[in-house]
Formats: structure tokens, C-alpha cells, sequence
């Protein structure tokens, strides 16, 4: 969820400078992905790591469902590409839905993705289209959703979302998650129970926090401060940057080292990031612990900071999600690779496409289990999961409880090498699984909800 809030600084930097890198066309046209006419050979056939006989032929019964036809069924995937030139999302629908359909569909019938490009300002736009064409919404994010979840729940469109980013759209209603977030608690709860009583517990005292100066950003800090007080820990500095950006880090990287901050929290983008650790490294200082949020986890964040991560020590935590730098241990992790080389060829593998990966996943065996494919039955298909792994992509989850965060997280740290897994005591492969529960105690934001519309789940056919 950081990844896409932590987009929304920048964007706003980008609009307030007067810039824009907004494509013409987001209205959404579907894109056509291998079928299982094609001649093309399946990669490793139907199934996807444990998970057996995910997509293949069948005797698909006629249904009246928008989006639904004998043959196919259209899915919306949300993507800000238009703005941001990230095609993760998209990149990871065409690599799913083609190595689906090359393989039969959902039961014989063909997965096509309609791109909806919400160009970070149009998501209400895009989904008022998508009310009208889609059958459900899957593995997609944009960073502003929740300007559009009482729309999507008015027309009473499910959502098997990558990502859900901002308020109210996390932990709403129709919305199945596959590993998180959860609107009412502190979703690294485990990864800062490691750091500031464990790993690094002289820092617990000295915790700084910088964020984008953004009305997301700056709820996101309040978030943090009190959970980390609910762990033990204190917020003794925090502090705002400019979302236009900050031509010197300097006076930052000064103020951290004059008030002696051992573990810092950055709520920013990760070029901003690996500019204040620059400064600090010049400054001769560095705290013990730099949460650089899983939007740094990438070889840019790596080439950024460069020399600077021979001295800074960052850390960051993937949910339960398996980390890509340790793809070779792990069958499903490989399998994406895979399928993003054949069918997405020069795509980078991201942590957020990984997770929309998830999400596909998640959909198709619902689907797949379906009789008569109707919203309701996937729908209330995927809430009877109680340990999905997306075929060993992550570490276990009950789906079935959509606000009850999982036990399992898993830590990543940066190296003038690249990424790697840390070591934190890890008991269930790359997972470690047991995170407390830090449930919010103020009231911050409120997922939208059915009767928020005047409608309920007995609407939903």
C-alpha cells in the first residue's frame, strides 16, 4: 500500500511545478491476450506452484453478467501508466491472462483485460466506465481509489485489487485483498517489533520520521507515530519536505544527526531517499535503521543511493510476499519470471506486479470453481479461503478475514550489491510469523461501505 501512497508525493510535485507526462487515451479498450487457439506452448501447463488446474477448458454455461459471454469475460485492471510510465500493472495482466488463456481460460472461457488508465486525476472517469463494461476489477491499483470506491460500490462491482492505496478504499466493502492492507491496524506491525526490540532496541527511544508534505503522507506519519508507541518505541523528530522537492538535503540530513535519530521512517519517494543519504553519509552519520518503504525496493533505489548504501543500513518489509532477490528458491516466484519473459519479453518483475500477480490468481481459482459464473459466487468463492499462498508467491493468508492482518511478514535490505533478504529470525522459510496485533486506537479513515450507497451484499447476483 506504501508504494502507492508514497507515489502520491511525487505526482503532487510533478502538478504543482506545472509538468505533466499524461498520455491522451484512458478510457479503457480491451486488450487482446492469447487464446487457447494459440499455437503458442503453455509454460509449464495449467498449474502455478501448488495450486492445480488454475485455468483450462470446459463447458462454460451461458450467464447474464455484464462483461460475460460464452467465450470470454472482461476485467477491468486499474493502472496511473498514463501518468507515472509504469506499466507493472498492465504488464502483469497481459503476462497472467495470456499464459491463462493459452491454457483454456476459466473453464474455457478467455480472460480479457481493459486496461483503465485513471492517469492518477481520472479514477472516478474510469471507473464510471468500468460500472458500465467490466465484469469485476483485478490485479490493478491506482494510487487515489478511493475518489472512486463509492462509485464502484453503487454499481456494485467486486475488486481483486494489487493494491489498495487511499482512504476509502482500503478495507472496503466488495473488495478482496490477498494478502492486505487492513484499514484499522498498523500493517508492519511484525517488521517494527523486530527492529525496535530486537534488532536495533537502542533506537526504540529515537525514532524520526520525514514525510512528503501531503494530506496523505502526513495521516500516514500519525499512523506510525502512535503504532510505534503501541510497540514501545517513541517518535522523538519528525519533520516534512516540500512535495515541488528539495534542491539540498542538507539542513534534513543536519537535523537528523543534531537529534541524535536512530531509526528513521521516510514516507517519500526513493529518489528523495537516496539524496538525504547521501547527505548523511557526507555528515559522517547514520542512524541504525532507515525504513525506506517498499517503494525503494528496486535496482533504481540501488543505483541511486549508490556508495551512500556502504554506510546507510536500510530495511524494508514485503507484507508475507517471498522477496525476488530470492526467486531461485521458489517455484511460483520463477514461474512469473517465466511468464514475464515470454509474454511481457524486456518487463522488469516488480514487488507490486508479484502482487498483482496474487490477485489474478486469487480471481481465477474463485472463477474456476464456479458452476454458473455470476460476481456473487466468485465473490463469495474467494471469502471461503482461509490459506492462500498464490501458489507459494506468499506466505499463508486468510482471505476470509479481510481486517485481521496475517502473522507473517518478510524483510528486505539494501546493499551496494542490490536488495537482499535479511536475517530476523526467519521460521517459516522467508518468513517469519509472529506479528502482534497493533490495532489503531484514533480513528483515522473509514472504509466506504455498502449502506454508505443504500445498497448491501443481498444486491449483489
Amino acid at each position: 500500500m506504501r508504494r502507492l501512497l508514497i507515489g502520491v508525493v511525487t505526482v503532487l510535485a510533478v502538478l504543482l511545478a506545472g509538468c505533466s507526462t499524461r498520455s491522451d487515451s484512458g478510457s479503457g479498450e480491451p486488450e487482446e491476450t492469447s487464446g487457447a487457439e494459440s499455437s503458442a506452448p503453455a509454460v509449464d501447463g495449467p498449474d502455478f506452484g501448488t495450486l492445480k488446474n488454475v485455468c483450462g477448458k470446459g463447458d462454460a454455461k451461458a450467464v447474464s453478467q455484464q462483461g460475460v459471454t460464452d467465450d470470454r469475460v472482461e476485467l477491468g485492471v486499474f493502472t496511473d501508466q498514463g501518468f507515472t510510465k509504469n506499466s507493472e500493472m498492465v504488464d502483469a495482466a497481459k503476462a497472467f491472462t495470456s499464459w491463462c488463456n493459452d491454457n483454456g481460460g476459466i473453464n474455457g472461457r478467455k480472460l480479457v483485460p481493459v486496461i483503465r488508465d485513471a492517469k492518477f486525476l481520472e479514477v472516478r472517469q474510469r471507473m464510471q466506465q468500468s460500472c458500465k463494461e467490466d465484469f469485476m476489477l483485478v490485479g490493478g491499483g491506482a494510487s487515489m481509489d478511493g475518489l472512486a470506491t463509492k462509485d464502484r460500490l453503487r454499481c456494485l462491482l467486486p475488486a481483486f485489487p494489487a493494491q489498495s492505496s487511499f482512504a476509502p478504499a482500503v478495507g472496503s466493502d466488495l473488495q478482496v485483498m490477498s494478502a492486505g492492507p487492513f484499514s484499522g491496524h498498523f500493517q508492519y506491525a511484525g517488521f517494527y517489533q523486530w527492529l525496535l526490540k530486537e534488532k536495533f532496541p537502542g533506537s526504540a527511544q529515537h525514532v524520526g520520521i520525514i514525510s512528503g508534505d501531503s494530506p496523505v503522507t502526513k495521516v500516514l506519519a500519525e499512523q506510525y507515530k502512535e503504532s510505534i508507541a503501541t510497540l514501545g518505541g517513541k517518535v522523538s523528530y519528525s519533520d516534512l519536505y516540500p512535495a515541488t522537492g528539495v534542491s539540498d538535503w542538507t539542513p534534513y540530513a543536519q537535523a537528523l544527526k543534531k537529534e541524535k535519530v536512530k531509526g528513521l521512517v521516510f514516507h517519500g519517494d526513493f529518489a528523495s531517499l537516496a539524496k538525504l543519504e547521501q547527505a548523511l553519509t557526507s555528515l559522517g552519520y547514520a542512524p541504525d535503521w532507515i525504513d525506506a518503504n517498499s517503494n525503494a525496493y528496486s535496482q533504481n533505489f540501488i543505483q541511486l543511493a549508490g556508495s551512500a548504501l556502504g554506510t546507510q543500513h536500510n530495511y524494508t518489509e514485503l507484507f508475507a510476499t517471498h522477496p525476488l532477490d530470492a526467486s531461485k528458491e521458489n517455484p511460483a516466484v520463477k514461474k512469473v519470471e517465466a511468464l514475464f519473459a515470454k509474454y511481457a519479453p524486456g518487463k522488469p518483475l516488480t514487488y507490486p506486479a508479484l502482487r498483482a500477480f496474487s490477485a489474478w490468481l486469487l480471481f481465477a481459482t474463485a472463477a474456476r470453481d464456479c458452476d454458473e459464473l455470476t460476481r456473487r459466487c466468485v465473490y463469495d468463492n474467494a471469502l471461503k479461503i482461509t490459506d492462500w499462498t498464490a501458489g507459494g508467491i506468499q506466505a499463508p493468508f486468510d482471505v476470509s478475514k479481510q481486517n485481521v492482518p496475517g502473522k507473517c511478514y518478510s524483510v528486505v535490505e539494501a546493499t551496494p550489491e542490490g536488495w537482499k533478504p535479511a536475517s530476523f529470525e526467519q521460521d517459516s522459510g522467508p518468513y517469519r510469523c509472529d506479528a502482534p496485533v497493533v490495532e489503531f486506537k484514533r480513528s483515522y479513515t473509514e472504509p466506504a461501505r455498502l449502506a454508505d450507497v443504500g445498497k448491501s451484499l443481498s444486491d449483489l447476483k
